[in-house]
């Protein structure tokens, strides 16, 4: 992909929050049959009782919060995944998908209807501590522009060090000429930092320059073969 492409399509997608997927005249959408589910699947593991943030697991919880449930994913704050949808593919991405803005934002603007049927509630998620993540001692690190000496096989990256609100565009160029996305952080917060790991193995061969990190900053590569 070429480097103007990647840049294209980054901004579309930080744009389309509002496009919809959803005609808000047919169906209404309800808390028991959509949003619950979204709320279970992308916002339970913090907002919960015993959770890191308020709860918004009924719909006596969500009700109130509504307007700033949908501010908040409209402008991809929340959930907290940190990166640019779309610049980049990630087995672990936390982020709603389109679909499940425009659901969430319609369900607001429709009126924040709860439903009238219970039994279209799904049951409660169950919370599972995600597996801690050490970072392998050969991975590495970039800050300003690297080369690579070697063929290098990554399996994700992390932001070992970022400025608190920076937003950086990472990208691999390849001696051919393409351009790899890696990873563009928004408005990072060091709070939230965790790794971003590729959906599949992403393959450079020596003469890649990882460009983008600024010099204040530290991204570290992670190979696929990690020695912990």
């Amino acid at each position: 992909m070429k480097g103007s492409v990647v840049i294209a399509v980054g901004f579309t997608l930080a744009v389309c929050g509002e496009l919809r997927a959803h005609d808000p005249s047919a169906v209404p959408i309800t808390w028991t049959r959509e949003v619950s589910r979204i709320v279970y699947d992308r916002c339970a593991s913090c907002h919960r009782d015993g959770g890191t943030s308020f709860s918004l697991m009924t719909y006596q919880d969500a009700q109130p919060r509504a307007s700033a449930m949908k501010d908040a994913v409209l402008s991809r704050r929340m959930p907290p995944w940190g990166a640019v949808k779309g610049f980049g593919h990630f087995r672990n991405d936390q982020g709603l998908t389109q679909e499940q803005i425009a659901l969430l934002a319609d369900w607001v603007e429709g009126g924040i209807a709860k439903g009238n049927n219970p039994n279209a509630l799904p049951p409660p998620p169950k919370f599972v501590k995600p597996p801690r993540f050490d970072v392998p001692t050969n991975a590495i690190a970039v800050s300003g522009d690297v080369k690579l000496d070697r063929a290098v096989a990554l399996d994700g990256v992390l932001p070992a060090h970022v400025p608190h609100g920076a937003s950086i565009q990472v990208v691999a160029a390849l001696p051919d000429g393409g351009v790899e996305p890696l990873i563009w952080l928004y408005e990072y917060d060091e709070s939230h930092r965790h790794p971003f790991l590729f959906r599949k193995r992403l393959d450079l061969p020596a003469g890649t320059v990882i460009r983008g990190v600024p010099t204040d900053a530290r991204i570290l590569l992670i190979p696929v073969h990690a020695e912990r």
